[in-house]
């Protein structure tokens, strides 16, 4: 199955913000929007990927020892986002991208298609989509022996 089968029946909406968003405002938007992870654009293209914020890495800024809680939040995304982002395209199967999050040992990747960001997908969309494409196939398994072909 491809990456762009998921976002087919999902969609491509993504939560975006911009790198001087205070994190703060990121933790309302994670809680808000019931997400794992914004994926931070460029300033001056909303469709460039710039990098990504999680809740793992305002965890680890919170943790740090050189910084304090409320430094922290009022930080801007910038000073902790993960600007390496790991990223594929609608044409990669899901194979290939469950085995890039757990080689990269992320839980989201943002879709790219020619430079521009075209959806997102986390480690729930490529599980359940594996767990559909089993269930079809003992289903037709199931099938073809009860025929008694």
């Amino acid at each position: 199955m491809l990456i762009e089968h998921i976002l087919h029946t999902k969609g491509t909406e993504v939560a975006t913000v911009t790198p001087d968003l205070r994190v703060g405002d990121v933790v309302a938007l994670l809680r808000d929007r019931n997400v794992g992870a914004l994926v931070v654009t460029a300033v001056d293209d909303e469709t460039r990927v710039a990098g990504i914020i999680s809740e793992r890495d305002i965890v680890r800024a919170l943790g740090g020892d050189e910084t304090s809680a409320a430094d922290v939040v009022r930080a801007p995304v910038s000073s902790f986002m993960t600007e390496t982002v790991a990223t594929c395209t609608p044409g990669d199967s899901v194979d290939d991208v469950m085995r890039l999050m757990t080689d990269r040992r992320v839980r989201h990747i943002p879709v790219v298609d020619d430079d521009r960001l075209a959806g997102i997908v986390s480690i729930g969309d490529v599980v359940k989509s594996r767990i559909d494409e089993l269930e079809t196939e003992t289903s037709t398994l199931h099938e073809y022996l009860s025929s008694g072909r």
